[in-house]
């Protein structure tokens, strides 16, 4: 079982050592670039969450903090991993709609006296064709706000002081969706939600530069198990099958395929971006509505 602090090991940090002695520089370069951070993922349990969090530990992490709402085995399955890759995984149960939740998931990062990534990747969502009304209700909107909008601010403003305590400013990744830039989605107020959100990294990232940096990251379709809790098989192998067929890179994306970019927008290469929201869906947004919300 993994405590709130788990237990680190060393595999990191003797590779490191290994490629400053002269071997593998390129492997130093590519994957020592957050050499040190302290991250927090919301969300971190499975899926883009789970592939953010090894990405970063991969990338020279040394704590992450992984947050989750229920599965605490996936939770510690997310935090075996982590730990493989050589840095300190830290589990947080909470539900980023709960104010005191937040505090408690950035609290986990406080020994450390700093957060050097915070990435909103908790989300919510209901199912429902778009043109049918009756199939959404008020409550239906206000529990997908509550985490999807009003859950990444809480994150932000319990985790402020400590993204401001870096040596560097801080970085805030929200995970948007391209229904926010186009209006597709599994729902409409999943979709009216992820619009909000890229609105609130625009306003975040003007009211917190220059410490902190706040960006959003636009995935498509992502090959989960997320899909299956709303469809049956045969409907998530079609979502599949039409996700690759209509992008233009014919590929239907894995949780593993989208990490980097999420990660490049809390790296040293992304350190002069901010408010900037990254299109990462294979493509499929071309040709659909205007993008004059980005």
């Amino acid at each position: 079982m993994y405590p709130t602090q788990g237990t680190a090991t060393n595999a990191r940090r003797a590779g490191y050592l290994a490629t400053s002695n002269g071997e593998g520089m390129e492997a130093k370069m590519a994957g020592g670039d957050l050499d040190g951070f302290v991250v927090v993922v919301t969300g971190g349990s499975s899926g883009l969450g789970r592939a953010i969090a090894e990405e970063c530990a991969g990338r020279g992490a040394q704590a992450v903090v992984i947050n989750y709402g229920h599965n605490l085995a996936e939770a510690e399955e997310t935090a075996r991993r982590v730990e493989a890759k050589g840095a300190k995984a830290m589990i947080v149960q909470g539900d980023v709609a709960n104010d005191d939740d937040c505090k408690k998931i950035a609290a986990a990062a406080a020994p450390f006296g700093r957060i050097d990534a915070l990435f909103n990747n908790a989300g919510q969502t209901t199912f429902a064709n778009h043109a049918d009304m009756e199939a959404v209700s008020a409550e239906n909107f206000q529990r997908i706000y509550a985490v999807n909008v009003v859950g990444a601010f809480q994150m932000v403003r319990a985790c402020r002081a400590l993204l401001e305590a870096g040596p560097r400013p801080g970085a805030v990744v929200n995970t948007s969706s391209i229904a926010g830039v186009t209006g597709i989605g599994s729902s409409v107020p999943y979709a009216a939600s992820k619009g909000a959100l890229v609105t609130m990294t625009l306003s975040l990232a003007r009211a917190l530069a220059p410490k902190i940096r706040v960006n959003a990251i636009c995935p498509g379709y992502i090959d989960t198990p997320w899909f299956g809790r709303g469809n049956p098989p045969e409907v998530v192998d079609r979502i599949r099958q039409g996700a690759a067929a209509s992008s233009p890179l014919q590929v239907a994306s894995t949780p593993e395929d989208l990490a980097g970019a999420a990660v490049f927008l809390v790296s040293p290469a992304s350190r002069h971006v901010t408010g900037e929201t990254l299109l990462a869906d294979a493509g499929s947004h071309l040709g659909r509505a205007s993008l004059a919300m980005r």
